[in-house]
């Protein structure tokens, strides 16, 4: 089997539904299956896809165990050669799997694929492409320092901003909303990390297959439509903190591991990776505050 696609729902039938015909279209004269794993919605998401999709391959959980672990359920049944991994608020073209599965076919170099995201009222989305948020890039993204710069590779290297929304090309950060993933690559690095509830699991995927030596690369000669948010926007609150946990989870398990270039003494360089990710973790802490502060003003 060529392709594995596998979408995971939390209460938006609707949305669902929109994406579920439009992955139907895009499977035409592709060899491949579609999961839904539907993280116990509080609507009627599992009776709407047994009914109008009988094919997809249903999960029904009894609790929302979170995105990553939901995504591994539907990983570890797959038998495509290749896995989609794509959120139920998009709609993708009819050309976009087949331009995918030609590409990935292509380059056996490449671990994971994104392609060229737009929202609901046609605007580019930037998170089609990313770089590494390492502590620098993340502080310039959080304070705003990019829109400054917006073609910067330097101060908007987080949404890599030197790179044309129009040109194929490496990158680092696949999307979550749409990550295109060879199979034989997450044999051998391993599933989603389920200790990412919402956030954060799609930079520590792409982060693992460049460690492992493959690339991540953006393709935008296809598109797909990605109305942001829709299900994370009945909790603000929840969202907002999961994300900022998301962060420090990922600093716990990359930043320790891999500060390494300082010329220190060894004990003097654990002093210093310590108090780097101290620091780290303490300015998301912060971030983290003033985020829940802004959203309880707007509520």
């Amino acid at each position: 089997m060529k392709l594995s696609v596998s979408i995971v729902n939390y209460s938006v039938c609707d949305e669902l539904e929109r994406c579920l015909l439009s992955v139907q279209q895009a499977m035409q004269g592709i060899d491949g299956e579609v999961f839904v794993v539907d993280n116990a919605s509080t609507d009627n998401s599992c009776a709407m896809v047994s009914d109008k999709f009988p094919w997809v391959k249903l999960i029904a959980n009894k609790e929302n165990v979170g995105f990553a672990a939901a995504n591994n359920q539907a990983i570890r049944q797959a038998t495509g050669e290749y896995i989609l991994l794509l959120n139920p608020d998009t709609t993708v073209c009819p050309d976009t799997f087949s331009t995918c599965v030609s590409f990935m076919d292509e380059h056996p170099d490449c671990g994971g694929l994104g392609v060229k995201m737009y929202d609901a009222n046609g605007n580019f989305l930037p998170e089609s492409k990313r770089g590494v948020p390492t502590p620098f890039v993340a502080f310039c993204k959080m304070s705003g320092l990019y829109k400054l710069f917006p073609k910067s590779n330097t101060f908007n290297h987080y949404y890599l901003g030197g790179l044309s929304e129009n040109e194929m090309s490496e990158i680092e950060i696949l999307a979550g909303a749409y990550m295109f993933l060879r199979k034989s690559i997450l044999d051998e690095i391993g599933l989603l990390d389920e200790r990412y509830f919402l956030y954060g699991e799609d930079i520590d995927i792409s982060y693992r297959i460049l460690l492992q030596g493959y690339k991540n690369y953006y393709l935008p000669t296809t598109r797909i439509t990605h109305v942001k948010g829709v299900s994370t926007q009945k909790n603000k609150k929840a969202s907002i903190t999961a994300f900022y946990n998301a962060m420090e989870i990922f600093v716990d398990t990359h930043l320790n591991l891999n500060y390494g270039n300082s010329k220190c003494v060894c004990r003097f360089k654990t002093f210093c990776s310590r108090m780097y990710v101290w620091f780290v973790k303490k300015s998301i802490h912060f971030c983290l505050f003033l985020a829940l502060i802004n959203n309880k003003k707007d509520e």
